[in-house]
C-alpha cells in the first residue's frame, strides 16, 4: 500500500462546482478520492446533482446548493454536519459571469451582470466560509478557492471577470486574518494559466487565448486541469500547513515568457531553443 504522504486519507472535504469531467472540482475532488479522502459534492442545481451521480454512484453524497441564496448554504451545512460531522476542508470552485450581451468594452460593463458575477464567484466564499466556520476543524482545516493566474493582465474578452477574481484574491487574505482570531483553518488560492473547461468554453474568443497562452508557456503546452487538482489536494493537506493567504501560480512559465522571441516574431512555434551541448 502506498504512504500515505499528504495525510488526506480519511479527511472530509466538501467540493463546490463540479459541473462535468471537465471541471476544475471534479479533478480536485478525483485527486482527493485517490487519497483516500472522504469527498461531499456540492452543486448548483437538482440536474446537476443528478449529473454528478451519475458520475459518482453511490461512493460519495451529492448535495444540492445555489449558493445565490442564503437559505440553500444554510441547509447545505447542516446537511454536511448530518453527513460528516465535520470538515477538514472545502474547496470553492465555483464562478459564473453572464456574457450574453456579447462582448462590450470594460466600462459599458452591465451592472446585473457584473454584481451577479460579484455574488456567485466571490461573495460566496465568504457566505459559505461563515456559514462552515464551525464545522471546520479549527486545527488543521484547510478552503481553497480556484482563482486565475493574473487579474492584470487586461484581457479584453475576459472582461469584469478580472476584476471580480481580484476581489476573491484579496477575500483570501481577509479572510485568513479573520479566521485567524479563533482558529487555524487557511485560506488559499490555486491561480492557474489558461485551461480547457466547459466554463471557459463560453468566453468570447477563448479558443485564440488559450492557443497564444500555450505557445507562452516555457513547455509549449497548456497548463492541465490535473496539475490545477493535484495543487489543490496539496493545499488541503497538512502538508501545506504553513502556506495561508496564498495564490500559488500554475501557469507552466508563462507569466515569464510574453518575449519570447517566437512571440514577438510571430513565428509558428514560440518557446526558447535549446542549444546542443558542447563537448
Amino acid at each position: 500500500m502506498p504512504s500515505d504522504f499528504l495525510e488526506l486519507a480519511g479527511r472530509h472535504v466538501l467540493v463546490l462546482g463540479v459541473a462535468n469531467r471537465k471541471s476544475v472540482a471534479w479533478h480536485v475532488a478525483q485527486v482527493l478520492t485517490e487519497a483516500g479522502a472522504h469527498v461531499i459534492y456540492g452543486v448548483r442545481s437538482p440536474q446537476r446533482a443528478d449529473a454528478v451521480r451519475a458520475l459518482v454512484g453511490t461512493d460519495a453524497p451529492v448535495l444540492v446548493c445555489d449558493v445565490e441564496k442564503p437559505e440553500e448554504i444554510q441547509r447545505l451545512r447542516d446537511e454536511v454536519a448530518a453527513t460528516c460531522g465535520s470538515l477538514h476542508g472545502l474547496v470553492h470552485s465555483i464562478a459564473f459571469a453572464d456574457y450574453s450581451a456579447g462582448w462590450l468594452p470594460f466600462h459599458e460593463t452591465p451592472r446585473a451582470a457584473f454584481l451577479q458575477a460579484i455574488d456567485i464567484s466571490c461573495y460566496s466564499l465568504l457566505a459559505v466560509s461563515d456559514a462552515f466556520r464551525e464545522l471546520i476543524d479549527p486545527e488543521s482545516g484547510s478552503v481553497v478557492t480556484i482563482s486565475i493566474s493574473t487579474t492584470r493582465m487586461t484581457a479584453e474578452n475576459y472582461g469584469y471577470m478580472a476584476p471580480v477574481k481580484a476581489a476573491l484574491d484579496s477575500s483570501v487574505c481577509f479572510l485568513a486574518k479573520s479566521f485567524s482570531a479563533f482558529s487555524r483553518i487557511r485560506f488559499n488560492a490555486v491561480c492557474p494559466g489558461l485551461l480547457k473547461t466547459s466554463a471557459s468554453a463560453g468566453i468570447p474568443g477563448y479558443v485564440d487565448s488559450f492557443l497564444y497562452a500555450e505557445r507562452a508557456t516555457l513547455r509549449n503546452e497548456a497548463v492541465q486541469t490535473e496539475e490545477v487538482a493535484n495543487t489543490a489536494a496539496f493545499l488541503l493537506s497538512p502538508r501545506s500547513s504553513g502556506i495561508n493567504a496564498q495564490g500559488l501560480v500554475i501557469d507552466a512559465g508563462m507569466s515569464i515568457n510574453y518575449f519570447d522571441k517566437g512571440l514577438v516574431g510571430g513565428s509558428e512555434q514560440a518557446g526558447t531553443s535549446h542549444p546542443e551541448p558542447s563537448s
